[in-house]
């Protein structure tokens, strides 16, 4: 689906030229941007729902895996997550990131880059609930028909706030989709990878054949 509450969206694809973004960095004071890079190497530019979505959390994760062996190859990485910088710093501040990541609650990035809205249909939230139940099994986590998602967030000790509750609220009806883009050190789009299924993984192995 291209559109965000009915609002066409433009897909950037490769050759296109990547919108330039400037953020509020998540892991520390500042501002965070892509001029950053610019004619100085390319960089990989990962956008997730807020710190609140179990999966997103999970992604960046495992994403500090690939980001060493990208950073080995000369490729930067840097991550955009839909959270109010206020509270990206302080969740950081407890598990610090491998690879510089910017705050943007308001999802303009996601808007620059193409990345829709969809509606939460019982089908969407089924997929949802079926692929946390599968991150449930891969855990150990024991856990109830319907009750996945909950279970995940106990096991990960992850404790809301009154700004995670206000992400929760702003995707109830409407579900952000995560997106990567590969740019090369000129700022053009190489490759893209859209999550096609709300909680789709990133293999490494989809990112390293890009390269």
């Amino acid at each position: 689906m291209d559109s965000d509450a009915g609002a066409t969206l433009i897909r950037l694809g490769p050759g296109d030229r990547a919108p330039d973004v400037s953020l509020p960095a998540a892991d520390r004071e500042g501002v965070v941007s892509l001029m950053d890079y610019r004619d100085k190497q390319p960089v990989l530019l990962a956008l997730f729902r807020g710190l609140s979505c179990p999966f997103c959390r999970r992604q960046i994760s495992e994403l500090a895996l690939s980001a060493e062996r990208l950073e080995r190859c000369g490729i930067a990485t840097l991550a955009v997550v839909a959270t109010a910088p206020e509270r990206t710093r302080l969740y950081y501040r407890f598990h610090p990131p491998r690879f510089r990541v910017a705050a943007d609650p308001d999802l303009m990035t996601h808007r620059a880059y193409g990345l829709p809205r969809v509606p939460r249909t019982p089908a969407v939230r089924q997929a949802v609930e079926a692929a946390a139940a599968q991150m449930a099994r891969d855990l150990g986590i024991a856990t109830v028909p319907g009750q996945a998602s909950a279970a995940i967030q106990r096991f990960d000790g992850f404790e809301p706030v009154e700004s995670d509750w206000q992400e929760e609220a702003r995707d109830r009806d409407l579900a952000i989709v995560n997106g990567q883009f590969l740019i090369d050190r000129h700022g053009i789009v190489r490759w893209t990878h859209r999550e096609q299924i709300l909680g789709e993984r990133l293999h490494e192995a989809q990112l390293l054949a890009a390269l």
